[in-house]
């Protein structure tokens, strides 16, 4: 049975609410797929105009350490449970056809709003189970139109045996890694490929069409996100936005194809934006900007090996994979006009595990105490009441499969301390970063603060055996 979800007659941390106690806030999560943080204007690419995201980054709250997981489905499973990946047994990604799931006794996020009245809507990447006990429709949402998992896939890949009158979608995927350099090698006649279905768009639980023209998804996303507000904006409403943008591979329509001097994965990002303007326009339009949290975000970093289609970690080290700052850290913008102080930006460590206890807040909805929750809300520090986060420590956890956990790192607000496994349970420490004065992580510390070595390596065990010791069950076939 689902955990129960309680309303309260007040606040969690306040019994003053910054904001109307008749309606919450309606609330908008935008998150995009393989999207590194120097990809946007406002975090620094020098190539890529992203005059949207900079509006809502100059009128809201900017994070420079925003933190996902370092790859596709375990980050989906921290937004929606407010849990680092392997707490909650979902630190890998699901590939097609899948036995697995996210667990029905998880509560998410689209269940706590759903719970204050919220209309719900899930757009895009979902990548937590593709079987029907495991769709978004089974976990709070009302509505679904997206892909069950990752845009590629399907049964095409460079990887594959070339063989004679290949379709024209095949052709044009080697031609395209040919030119940007993909690492793969062409023709490998020995490639597992559990991806032999056509890739499925589903609206609901029904598949709508297979193998859908990609070059419109971000389109079509957009259009359905407008509609939902303008069908639902007399009641509070939820969406989540998973673009499958700019994952490989990159399909942007026509009207901005060949605009950005980034090439075809800029025109890729310039089309996201074009949503976010959509989506602003169409909440203006109703008057309801200023009843309106926007949150945009990314799952992970640059997958870098893809070259000119791969993104850029900006000053970071590292990309899609790496426990490296350029493989998790990505944009966090926050916007809510006349809530949220505009122009602010924050070194503050945050992460997408904290938007579950954060909109739990705004709505108004107390969480059942039993469950464990890593996340915190970020309500104190984005309404300026306070200038400080709620994370004094980050843990960077890698992928692992059900019921294990790979840690691979832990930073404070200064000092990050890479780790590997010393063969007896504990870690071995591996290198010291000054985040401070290093973002790019290129001088080791090590043997300069032995002090800080310690004290980080406990605080990463002693995190450690305690998740190890409360991991929560993965969904399972037939459901448990």
């Amino acid at each position: 049975m689902r955990i129960s979800i309680i309303l309260a007659a007040t606040m969690l941390t306040s019994n003053c609410p910054a904001f109307s106690a008749d309606r919450p806030p309606n609330i908008i999560v935008v998150m995009t797929d393989d999207q590194g943080y120097g990809d946007l204007g406002c975090y620094g690419s020098p190539n890529i105009e992203t005059p949207h995201l900079d509006r809502l980054a100059a009128e809201g709250m900017r994070f420079t350490s925003f933190y996902a997981a370092p790859f596709c489905g375990p980050s989906r499973a921290a937004l929606m449970t407010g849990c680092y990946p392997p707490r909650v047994s979902l630190a890998f990604n699901h590939v097609p056809n899948a036995e697995t799931g996210i667990h029905p006794n998880e509560t998410t996020i689209a269940e706590v709003l759903k719970s204050a009245g919220y209309a719900t809507l899930h757009l895009g990447k979902w990548h937590l189970g593709d079987a029907p006990d495991y769709l978004p429709t089974r976990h709070g949402f009302d509505e679904y139109f997206g892909l069950p998992y990752s845009n590629d896939m399907f049964p095409y890949h460079e990887m594959l045996p070339i063989l004679e009158n290949e379709p024209p979608l095949q052709q044009a995927i080697r031609k395209r890694a040919r030119y940007t350099g993909s690492p793969w090698k062409q023709g490998q006649a020995k490639f597992p490929h559990p991806f032999e279905k056509p890739l499925p768009l589903y609206d609901g639980e029904q598949i709508l069409e297979t193998m859908p023209d990609q070059t419109q998804l971000t389109t079509r996303y957009t259009e359905r996100a407008v509609r939902f507000i303008q069908e639902n904006h007399e009641q509070p409403f939820f969406i989540y936005l998973a673009h499958a943008m700019p994952h490989v591979y990159l399909y942007v329509s026509e009207k901005y194809q060949g605009r950005s001097e980034r090439g075809l994965y800029g025109d890729v990002i310039m089309e996201i934006d074009w949503s976010i303007g959509q989506i602003r326009d169409s909440l203006e339009k109703l008057q309801l900007d200023n009843d309106t949290l926007i949150v945009f975000t990314s799952d992970n970093g640059p997958w870098l090996p893809y070259g000119i289609d791969g993104g850029s970690a900006g000053p970071l080290r590292g990309g899609k994979g790496s426990e490296f700052e350029g493989g998790m850290r990505v944009p966090g913008i926050f916007w809510w006009p006349g809530k949220i102080p505009a122009g602010n930006r924050t070194s503050e460590i945050a992460a997408n595990m904290d938007l579950l206890p954060t909109v739990a807040e705004l709505a108004d909805v107390e969480l059942p105490e039993e469950r464990t929750l890593d996340g915190r809300s970020l309500w104190p520090l984005l309404s300026g009441n306070t200038q400080e986060g709620p994370h004094d420590m980050f843990y960077y956890f890698g992928g692992s499969g059900p019921g294990k956990v790979r840690l691979r790192a832990v930073r404070d607000r200064r000092w990050k301390l890479l780790l590997g496994p010393d063969g007896d349970g504990g870690f071995k420490s591996g290198a010291l970063f000054d985040l401070a004065q290093d973002v790019s992580e290129r001088t080791d510390r090590i043997d300069d603060h032995p002090e800080h070595v310690q004290r980080l390596r406990l605080a990463a065990e002693s995190f450690n055996k305690d998740l190890q010791d409360n991991i929560r069950p993965l969904g399972r076939l037939p459901v448990e």
